[in-house]
């Protein structure tokens, strides 16, 4: 079972490794298609699925009793709870992953290769594993799907890589956290400060806060603090010109 980070991936790599060969079924969702072939890896004789997830499976939330606005302290959010769950929409390919892995004996991941392609990789395992714990789990590394690119990537699969995934979730959890704290408490401390009058409708605005945001909102006050601090001044130019029978010509820097 093969499972790349888009159905478009996992088209382009059914096609180059059965060379146009392949044949091809609906999963549980209509976007994410299996497509199925003949191959060896090594001198190992496969049959080969491969469908696709689209970006991240998984979402990173806070338990239910800390996610309405006024259930705790903003400050709470801190060192509340968190756990990652399939949302809704994305349920039809969890089904089809789990389908698929309980008649397959490999796993192969064809995740984007950075942090967050093997982020993304574990919660494709998490799934897979669940249904069928005795899956033999790969790496495929590559960096074009071009054909020699892929035919290299299958002939030497590695292992995915669980530190790189684990500093994903680590910034997901700093940023969840930050940011809904700060967002919180900012818009409830404020929200009687700030009101919006759109089309003759009072609106409380949320003031969204998160990490990426920080350093922006700093260049954003600088400035703000030069515009304030600006003192205009007289200023000259040079306008050279000459003029003769034929008209007057303007001469202009270059």
């Amino acid at each position: 079972m093969n499972v790349a980070e888009k159905p478009s991936v996992a088209k382009s790599v059914a096609e180059i490794l059965s060379r146009g060969g392949m044949q091809s079924r609906a999963g549980r969702s209509r976007y994410n298609r299996v497509f199925e072939f003949n191959y060896a890896i090594g001198a190992q004789a496969c049959h080969m699925l491969v469908t696709s997830v689209t970006g991240h499976l998984m979402e990173l939330d806070f338990d239910d009793r800390y996610r309405r606005w006024y259930s705790c302290d903003p400050a709470e959010l801190f060192h509340a709870p968190v756990r990652k769950a399939v949302p809704q929409d994305k349920q039809d390919i969890k089904r089809t992953l789990e389908e698929e892995a309980r008649t397959c004996q490999w796993l192969v991941l064809w995740l984007d290769c950075d942090r967050e392609g093997e982020n993304i990789a574990y919660e494709v395992v998490d799934i897979c594993a669940g249904a069928n714990r005795n899956l033999n789990i790969w790496r495929a590394r590559f960096s074009a799907l071009i054909p020699r690119e892929i035919h290299e990537a299958v002939q030497h699969l590695a292992r995915p890589n669980k530190l790189f995934a684990d500093a994903v979730d680590a910034r997901q959890e700093i940023d969840l956290r930050i940011g809904a704290s700060f967002t919180r408490f900012q818009t409830m401390l404020l929200k009687d400060a700030f009101v919006l009058d759109v089309s003759g409708e009072e609106r409380n605005m949320v003031l969204s806060y998160g990490p990426c945001q920080f350093p922006t909102l700093g260049f954003i006050v600088e400035r703000f603090w030069e515009i304030q601090a600006h003192e205009p001044e007289e200023f000259w130019t040079i306008n050279c010109s000459h003029t003769s029978d034929e008209g007057t010509a303007s001469f202009i820097w270059m």
